[in-house]
């Protein structure tokens, strides 16, 4: 499919349910297997878990241990791109294998994951794009440093929202979930090389208000650790920067098909 980068797909198990729930890794060996220790009592029944990897190079998407821990599929990305490089990945494959929506979230260990069923039952109810918000009734939010809390309340959030014509309190959390009608849809176009990095996310959270499709905000918890560096992969100044760049562009429809 034009605009979904060459991936691998190592199928460890058949379909086994109406929505699956997209693990996206690089390199989080240690992190991952706990999320999935914990993902095995949360999704049997409720969703297929598929590990949607950039190209890991730790051992963290080894096949026996991937097996063991109750995973789908593994899906690997051999083409160019980053995050966005493995959503278009992982929503390519979950279309054409016929899932009805999927769920996704990062694989370092920060999730709440306990939050994958309700994802899947407002998936079930008719909701098109589903955050995940720390910020609303029942939200968890732990050890956010100060300057991650100032952008989204300050900037992020605000500036999405009023692009989006709806409030969200959460927009750089990508624990979310979207139906299959939404990603098919051409007024949406999901399959574009011009979403490499995180501009799919914010992308799609103004393109689904913006078009009248369903929408609502979850409680989910996200947990920093309380010492040690933070867990991210955008660096402090020029990955910044590359989140503006994305964000202002998604505001002002410059990603719009």
């Amino acid at each position: 499919m034009t605009g979904v980068p060459a991936y691998t797909a190592n199928e460890f198990a058949p379909k086994g349910a109406d929505y699956c729930v997209c693990v996206f890794v690089l390199n989080e060996s240690g992190k991952v297997q706990k999320q999935l220790a914990a993902m095995r009592h949360q999704c049997p029944g409720v969703a297929d878990v598929i590990v949607a990897d950039g190209g890991s190079t730790d051992g963290s998407t080894d096949h026996a241990v991937l097996e063991r821990l109750g995973v789908n599929t593994l899906l690997t990305k051999t083409g160019p791109g980053k995050l966005g490089g493995q959503m278009r990945m992982a929503f390519s494959w979950a279309l054409a294998r016929g899932y009805k929506g999927v769920v996704v979230v990062d694989g370092n260990g920060k999730d709440g994951v306990d939050a994958v069923p309700t994802f899947v039952r407002k998936l079930g109810a008719g909701f098109d794009h589903v955050q995940g918000s720390r910020f609303v009734r029942g939200g968890v939010s732990e050890n956010l440093p100060l300057g991650r809390w100032l952008g989204v309340k300050l900037l992020h959030a605000p500036l999405l929202s009023l692009a989006a014509r709806r409030r969200y309190t959460d927009t750089t959390n990508g624990f979310r979930a979207y139906s299959r009608r939404f990603l098919e849809d051409p007024r949406v176009a999901v399959f574009r090389d011009v979403f490499a990095g995180y501009e799919l996310h914010y992308y799609l959270a103004v393109r689904a208000a913006r078009l009248g499709f369903r929408v609502c905000e979850i409680p989910v918890a996200r947990r920093y650790p309380a010492k040690g560096p933070t867990p991210t992969k955008i660096s402090p100044v020029r990955g910044n920067l590359r989140v503006l760049r994305c964000l202002f562009a998604a505001c002002l429809g410059r990603y719009d098909p």
